[in-house]
């Protein structure tokens, strides 16, 4: 039988689109993945995680949370996270793409109004799809046209979602968006999966970065399988908002509860930043200022996004660092940006001199 999505695949191969799996070459340096603080590798929080899980008769949730799925394990990462956070009441959930679904799909109510920005990571955007209430994509951080929308849709429920850090620009939401939605008395959704762990005082995220006390209108979401070198995500609000989520929210009510060992993982990680905060902040602020001097870009957390434009000329870079220094970075293309972009992520886990020299190497190569 002939293949029903041939036409589409060669589509995507002439237009550079194409995309594989490759299994992760572990000889090459990450410079490509989200852990943004090299704890996947921390094999010290992997062994406290299994003693964890070894002081309890089972190692699977069984069922969803909602049945008996919900463990102490559970519970005692959600009231760590609170506290660190300063939000009343949290939830742990499988993974930050099915949070973004579950909570945008949930809040979002007939006769509501849902303002996203743009750039709003593609499992929000999802969400947004599978909404009752009216969708507003607004253009990415302006505050002026967030303004505008925020007046028109006066007297209805409002939501607002904007990322903390964007995961392709790797540019923060302005405190203005943040500060207009506490004047507007909009709920707000705080995507915190690139900014949790990498910013603020206590690394905590963009409230803990602008210095701001969560009110009862915001939500936090954030991820594990990033910065916590974990897998699943969480999200945290008030104690109303949390109890709506727990009766209304389809990937809590029918999803297995998340895995044991990774937020037992999640919560040593969680234990890691907190006792680790300045000496990862100078960490983190020493690859910032490589990137800085040698490619000219300052960013607040450690993506570091290249505008290349043409999506060949993106993977022919990725080789070329790979082939030369054994140095992998993400080649990002269309539809996931608008243009094609090369993602280096100054890892805590990569030496300095290697970084900058991969730095040094990038502007050898690429033809501007």
């Amino acid at each position: 039988m002939m293949n029903p999505y041939e036409n589409e695949l060669k589509a995507l191969k002439r237009s550079g689109r194409y995309r594989e799996r490759h299994i992760r070459d572990d000889a090459l340096i990450d410079a490509a993945s989200n852990d943004y603080l090299g704890l996947a590798h921390n094999k010290e929080l992997h062994l406290k995680a299994c003693e964890t899980l070894s002081l309890y008769r089972d190692h699977s949730p069984k069922a969803s949370m909602l049945v008996n799925g919900y463990h102490p394990i559970h519970a005692a990462f959600e009231k760590a996270l609170c506290e660190a956070n300063g939000f009343e009441a949290g939830i742990v959930m499988g993974s930050g793409f099915n949070a973004n679904i579950g909570l945008i799909e949930a809040l979002v109510r007939k006769g509501d109004v849902l303002l996203m920005d743009e750039e709003y990571h593609a499992s929000g955007v999802a969400g947004a799809r599978m909404c009752e209430g009216e969708v507003i994509f607004f253009p990415h951080n302006d505050v002026s046209a967030l303004n505008t929308e925020l007046e028109r849709a006066r007297g209805k429920r409002v939501i607002v979602a904007v990322e903390g850090i964007y995961s392709m620009g790797g540019d923060l939401v302005p405190r203005e968006i943040i500060d207009l939605a506490i004047e507007y008395e909009a709920i707000l959704i705080l995507d915190e999966a690139h900014s949790s762990g990498v910013i603020g005082e206590h690394l905590m995220g963009i409230l803990d970065y602008y210095e701001i006390v969560p009110t009862p209108l915001m939500i936090k979401m954030g991820t594990l399988g990033k910065a916590y070198g974990s897998f699943g995500a969480y999200i945290l609000s008030s104690r109303h908002i949390s109890e709506y989520l727990l009766n209304r929210a389809k990937n809590v009510i029918y999803a297995t509860a998340p895995s044991l060992y990774d937020t037992a993982l999640a919560h040593r990680a969680l234990e890691y930043i907190q006792a680790h905060s300045d000496v990862l902040r100078g960490q983190i602020a020493a690859r910032q200022n490589i990137v800085y001097e040698i490619l000219g870009l300052r960013y607040k957390g450690l993506i570091v996004p290249i505008e290349i434009g043409d999506n060949r000329e993106v993977m022919r870079l990725q080789e070329q660092l790979k082939k030369e220094m054994g140095f992998h970075v993400g080649a990002i293309r269309q539809p996931t940006v608008k243009k094609a972009i090369i993602r280096l992520i100054a890892r805590l886990d990569i030496d300095e001199i290697v970084l900058a020299k991969a730095c040094e190497r990038l502007t050898q190569i690429w033809v501007k």
